[in-house]
């Protein structure tokens, strides 16, 4: 493994042929499979760029993923496996062979956008797992070959803007079955636009030399997406000029002097009767009147249809934003029922008074990048022209209720207002998917703090700041219960990656109060609500589950460890953070418990202690003797960021204290 590791880090050479020997030879020399061919793929593709620097931290002898968190640079990790590349800004350069990257099975996006690399389109045809391809701004050239995406059938989304691509745009791309994002803007791609038969939903022509009708599929999408090409036209261009005009018909022959007169016809064939044109009308009328009926069934129908199939019930990093999938139909039902509808449904819907501010078009010419891919979908940060950013949250699986039963929860959600709650700024719907907007926090989720790679820059949490933010959680939890007293679980899906950060280290909660509108197979398996104890043992969950979330929550941030119970798929006692704790209370080694990075813990010890005890009293596995949240609140509102206790006080004496509570946990240790 080392002599392999160091032949893929020393031998640096511009030829893709000697790479792929290298590869092939390094394949026949280890045995073992899986992650050490990843690894060793991605350190060849390392060597084959030009000015790797900023990859400095990929090392044969570091794991690229540890779960979901990755060790190297620009690695996007799920369950320990390579999901995806995500080196942009980065200035890299040279050729992107990314042919060496065939033998990764896992591998489903791809983006190199915003770097130097040059020369051909890279070869893709092996690479058909690829969903997500991006080489937006680079100096990619030349005619990309016809069969060039042959073998992508699982492409989604693909962006080659801003590159110098010459030639016809492949034929290859129109065959792609699951196709629904491309951006082709800003080459130099002439000829035709090919007929797309698959759904694409956004496709971006513009900046090219592209000439003749614009194909009928894309002919209601906006004339943004075919602007400076100076020879495209039709709809939504201008109508396309008429090639030869109809022949002038030819003048009849005057008539011959010697031909005898013509007759004119009979009266009869001049007029018509009044019984007649009486009938003619009647006709005409009962007619329309048997076509307005049809039209006004059918949109009935339809509001039923709607209703019936969403019934109410109470539950690709910079990456460009493929989370914009525009509906063609916009919604329009037949006749004048759009007319009767309060809202424009294919428009974001914004919440906050702010009507209009941007669209769904500024979303997609927006810079963006994904934040990452969570159980219920994507997150991606945009940039907007004006500098703002937001992050765009795309959800698949709000099915649970109707439409006007959606927009409903979505305004009582815009009116939720407090300082530590993130606000949902707009949303936009659609029957297949969801997208749910919120201002961009800079500073991350707190699960990025406590687990994250800690430096000089950003160090590890200090105890006053761990303790504002659970204050602050706290606090916006007892909102929430304040203000949406007929949900179960105000929150419902409580943990740290749902918790953000602003500037002053504040917590904002997130995420919070989606569960009436997520599928329930889906909240059963992924909420984390439905990951506490009463659902493993009764199969309900009750006002008092987000409590068991936000004692687990302290826990995690008290130790600074990872809860288990966030990656299974229900609750184990066994993997269970409280029970962990109360084990280290019980065999008196209190002061292993707490995270060895928290810094500032001088004379504080005590007040650590005492909110590592309300995090055990809410952990509790019978809910009947968790406390109620608003005196879980009052308690931490009490708690002091240092206090007079010494830290020369034994931690026998502190267990001892402990002991004395008289509280019984799930571990039994603080029993009387």
């Amino acid at each position: 493994m080392v002599m392999g590791t160091h032949i893929a880090r020393h031998v640096r050479t511009p030829s893709l042929s000697l790479h792929l020997v290298l590869l092939s030879l390094l394949q026949s020399v280890f045995v073992s499979i899986g992650d050490d061919t990843d690894v060793e793929n991605l350190l060849i593709f390392k060597d084959s760029l030009a000015n790797p620097s900023n990859l400095r931290n990929w090392n044969a002898s570091v794991t690229p993923c540890n779960g979901n968190q990755a060790n190297w640079m620009g690695m996007l990790c799920v369950r320990n496996q390579i999901w995806g590349l995500q080196l942009e800004n980065m200035g890299l350069g040279g050729s992107a062979n990314l042919e060496i990257l065939d033998d990764m099975p896992t591998l489903r996006i791809i983006s190199l956008m915003n770097n130097n690399f040059e020369g051909q389109v890279p070869e893709l045809k092996k690479l058909g797992q690829l969903k997500a391809l991006y080489l937006s701004n680079n100096r990619f050239s030349g005619e990309i070959p016809d069969d060039a995406f042959r073998g992508t059938r699982s492409l989604k989304n693909l962006f080659l803007s801003n590159n110098g691509f010459t030639g016809k745009i492949p034929s290859s791309l129109a065959t792609l079955p699951k196709l629904l994002v491309l951006n082709l803007g800003g080459n130099q791609f002439s000829g035709r636009i090919p007929d797309f038969k698959q759904n694409v939903k956004v496709a971006n022509f513009a900046n090219n030399v592209l000439e003749g009708p614009i194909p009928a599929s894309f002919s209601n999408m906006s004339a943004n997406m075919f602007s400076g090409n100076k020879n495209l036209c039709g709809p939504p261009l201008e109508k396309c000029p008429v090639t030869s005009p109809p022949p002038s018909p030819s003048p009849s022959p005057a008539p011959s002097p010697s031909a005898s007169p013509q007759l004119p016809p009979p009266l009869y064939r001049k007029t018509t009767s009044a019984l007649q044109i009486a009938l003619l009308v009647l006709s005409i009328l009962s007619l329309l009147s048997l076509i307005a009926a049809f039209i006004f069934i059918l949109c009935k129908r339809k509001q039923r249809s709607g209703a019936s199939n969403e019934p109410y019930d109470d539950d690709s990093n910079k990456l460009p934003p493929s989370y914009i999938d525009q509906d063609k139909s916009k919604d329009s039902d037949c006749g004048g029922c759009m007319a009767k509808r309060p809202v424009d449904y294919a428009k974001l819907m914004f919440l906050r008074g702010e009507a209009d501010r941007f669209d769904l078009h500024d979303l997609l010419r927006a810079s963006a990048e994904v934040l990452g891919s969570g159980n219920f979908g994507a997150s991606y940060k945009a940039v907007l022209t004006d500098g703002e950013a937001v992050v765009v949250k795309r959800y698949k699986q709000m099915n649970h209720v109707g439409r006007e039963d959606f927009h409903e929860h979505m305004r009582r959600l815009g009116r939720l207002n407090h300082e530590n709650l993130l606000p949902l700024e707009a949303y936009y719907y659609r029957k297949e998917e969801k997208l749910l907007v919120c201002h961009f926090m800079e500073d991350g989720s707190l699960a990025s703090c406590l687990h994250g790679n800690h430096s000089l820059d950003k160090p590890s949490l200090d105890w006053r700041t761990r303790l504002k933010i659970v204050k602050g959680v706290a606090r916006g939890l007892a909102y929430l219960y304040n203000q949406l007293p007929s949900l179960v679980v105000p929150h419902g899906h409580l943990k740290s990656s749902n918790v953000l950060l602003n500037e002053k280290s504040e917590a904002l909660l997130c995420d919070y109060a989606l569960r009436p509108v997520i599928n329930q197979d889906q909240a059963h398996t992924h909420m984390m609500a439905y990951k506490s104890p009463e659902h493993a043992i009764n199969g309900r969950i009750n006002r008092k589950t987000d409590v068991w979330c936000l004692g687990i929550l302290i826990l995690e941030i008290l130790t600074g460890k990872f809860p288990e119970n966030y990656l299974t798929a229900s609750y184990d006692s066994n993997t269970n953070l409280g029970t962990w704790v109360n084990e280290m209370v019980r065999d008196k080694r209190t002061s292993e418990v707490f995270d060895v990075e928290m810094t500032g813990t001088k004379n504080s010890k005590g007040e650590m202690i005492n909110l590592l005890k309300i995090g055990l009293s809410c952990c509790e596995d019978d809910h009947d003797t968790r406390p109620e949240l608003k005196e879980v609140v009052r308690e931490i509102g009490e708690l002091k960021d240092r206090d007079e206790l010494e830290f020369s006080s034994t931690m026998g004496e502190v267990n001892a204290d402990i002991s004395g509570t008289g509280r019984t946990t799930a571990g039994g240790a603080f029993s009387s």
